[in-house]
C-alpha cells in the first residue's frame, strides 16, 4: 500500500488485483495457496478473521513468512475484540519483519457475533473512531495518552515502531462509518455485497469525509472491494446459490460467474466507479482454491488495465 498506485486520482494508475483465502478452508491449506499466489505474481492475497474460524494475525504471518513478495491483507480485525495497543504491537512487528506487505483492515465485526463473546459496542462507531485515531497514532511512533468512552492509553508508545508509514484500512459499509474512514483512516474495504454504484457512492462519503478532516486530496486513501467469483461450468450455480444465501440475489451487479473475459469485464466495472483494488472472492464451496488463485492471475491480471 506504499506504492503509487494507491493514489487516488492517478488516471495512469493500474488496477490493484487480489484473491481471496476463505476461512471455510482447514488452516493447512493455507500454505500452498500462498504459495501459488507468490509463484504466479499475484498481488495481494486476502484472509478473513471470521468467528470462530481461523485468527487474522496468525494466518497473515504464516502466509508472509511462506511467501517473499505478495502483499497479504486481513479483512478484517473486529476492534471489540483487540486492545488497540495490541494490534499495534502485532501491526508494528509484522512491517518490521515484513515491510509493506502486511494489510491489516479493521471493522465493527459482525454484531451479533460480538454479542456472542462479551463485547458488543453501545455505538460501534464511537469504538473506531477512537481506535483508528489511537491506533493510527501508535503506529507514527507516538506516546499516546487517551481517555476515551472505549479507548483508554496512558503514556503507551511502542518499542519497535514500523520503520515507515503503515496504512490502516477501515471495513466498513454504512454512510456514518464511511464518512469515518475518510476522517480517520488511510482506506475503505467495502464487502462483495457492494455492487459498482455503492462503491461510486461510498468513494463519495468517503471523499466528504476527508474534506470535513480537513485532509489533503494528495493524501492517499485506496478503496479495496471484494468481488465475488467463480469460474468452470458450475460457476454461475455456485455464485446464484451464494448471492441467495445471503440474500442479496436481487441486487444488480454483485458477482460474476465465466471465463477470465467476462471476470476482467467485471474488475473494469468496479475499477471504473472508484475502486483501486479489486480482490477476487471465490464461492465458499470452490473446489479448486489453488486453482481459483492461478486463474486470477495468470488468466484475468493479463485482462486488466
Amino acid at each position: 500500500m506504499r506504492c503509487p498506485e494507491c493514489c487516488p486520482g492517478r488516471k495512469d494508475a493500474m488496477t490493484g488485483l487480489g484473491a481471496v483465502f476463505r476461512p471455510q478452508l482447514a488452516p493447512e491449506r493455507l500454505r500452498s495457496v500462498a504459495r501459488i499466489a507468490d509463484e504466479t505474481g499475484l498481488e495481494e492475497l486476502w484472509l478473513w478473521e471470521d468467528c470462530f474460524r481461523e485468527g487474522g494475525v496468525s494466518t497473515a504471518a504464516a502466509a508472509l513468512a511462506w511467501t517473499e513478495r505478495v502483499k497479504v491483507g486481513i479483512g478484517l480485525l473486529p476492534v471489540p475484540l483487540r486492545n488497540v495497543a495490541l494490534t499495534a504491537m502485532e501491526a508494528a512487528s509484522l512491517d518490521r519483519m515484513f515491510p509493506g506487505r502486511p494489510v491489516l483492515a479493521l471493522g465493527h465485526g459482525v454484531q451479533d457475533w460480538m454479542g456472542q463473546v462479551g463485547v458488543r459496542a453501545e455505538s460501534p462507531v464511537t469504538l473506531l473512531r477512537e481506535y483508528l485515531d489511537a491506533l493510527r497514532a501508535l503506529l507514527r511512533g507516538e506516546r499516546v495518552t487517551t481517555g476515551g468512552r472505549y479507548v483508554r492509553l496512558d503514556g503507551v508508545a511502542l518499542d519497535w515502531p514500523p520503520d515507515g508509514p503503515v496504512p490502516v484500512v477501515a471495513g466498513v459499509t454504512g454512510p456514518r462509518s464511511l464518512r469515518l474512514s475518510g476522517e480517520a483512516a488511510d482506506g475503505t474495504l467495502l464487502t462483495a455485497w457492494t455492487p459498482p454504484e455503492g462503491v461510486s457512492r461510498a468513494r463519495g462519503l468517503i471523499d466528504g469525509g476527508r474534506r470535513s478532516a480537513g485532509r489533503s486530496e494528495a493524501e492517499p486513501h485506496r478503496i479495496v472491494v471484494y468481488l465475488l467469483a467463480a469460474t468452470g461450468p458450475d460457476g454461475p450455480e455456485r455464485v446464484r446459490a451464494e448471492l441467495a444465501t445471503d440474500g442479496v440475489a436481487s441486487v444488480p451487479g454483485l458477482g460474476v460467474a465465466g471465463d477470465a473475459a467476462a471476470v476482467a469485464a467485471a474488475v473494469r466495472r468496479f475499477a471504473e466507479a472508484g475502486a483501486d483494488t479489486v480482490v477476487l472472492q471465490p464461492t465458499a464451496d470452490e473446489p479448486d482454491p489453488e486453482g481459483f488463485v492461478r486463474f486470477v492471475a495468470e488468466e484475468v491480471r493479463p485482462l486488466v488495465p
